[in-house]
């Protein structure tokens, strides 16, 4: 598109967040871009890839020192997350694969559900359906996406939650993998709103995949 041309060769933005790449996180990219990776290993290692880095954006919300006493009757200077008001929202279907890796390093978190689906002809998101808690607007959101790749499914579901008067601020999309373009597109239309991934591949192909993707 002539906006992703626009950025190309540009830096990445400041909203964008990286988890720290190590052998591991190689390690396990290795597995899952590999076409020869079997279904139950694909499976597999993008679990393990998608729950770390769901704590490493769990680290980037707001905390508050806090002091509790240990069993032994000594005081210790801890950090809680600043906000008990956390709602996951998948970006349906893919995003939905990232529920279980938040759920089971969030006690009793809220769910919500979009679904947004590309249209293969035109490349525009389409609003098919939507399910979120009545009180959105009071919740720190982690939206979940697979995928970005142009980030016209993301941004409109930004555009949902700012509609429910989600401040934008208090939004952190989370994609496991996403196109250089599609995050220039997101933090040009929303500064505000923090980009968390693992790993960041520099083109789109006509068919809206990413290259050299997985």
């Amino acid at each position: 598109t002539k906006l992703a041309q626009c950025h190309t060769g540009q830096p990445l933005p400041e909203a964008l967040l990286i988890l720290p790449s190590t052998s591991q996180i190689k390690g396990l990219y290795t597995f899952i871009r590999d076409k020869n990776t079997s279904r139950d290993e694909f499976i597999f290692y993008s679990k393990r890839l998608m729950r770390l880095l769901i704590e490493f954006s769990l680290s980037l919300l707001p905390f508050k020192a806090i002091t509790i006493e240990t069993p032994q009757g000594f005081p210790y200077q801890g950090k809680r997350i600043a906000t008990e008001k956390i709602c996951g929202v998948s970006i349906l279907r893919a995003g939905e694969t990232m529920e279980q890796a938040l759920c089971d390093v969030l006690k009793d978190v809220r769910l919500g559900k979009i679904l947004i689906q590309t249209n293969q002809d035109t490349g525009e998101p389409e609003l098919y359906y939507l399910r979120l808690p009545k009180d959105i607007k009071d919740y720190f959101i982690i939206l979940m996406d697979a995928t970005v790749a142009t980030g016209a499914a993301a941004m409109m579901a930004i555009r949902v939650l700012l509609d429910h008067d989600v401040p934008e601020e208090n939004i952190m999309l989370c994609s496991l993998l996403m196109a250089e373009s599609g995050v220039h597109t997101i933090a040009y239309a929303f500064p505000k709103v923090k980009i968390v991934t693992s790993e960041v591949d520099p083109e789109v192909n006509d068919r809206f995949y990413i290259m050299p993707g997985i």
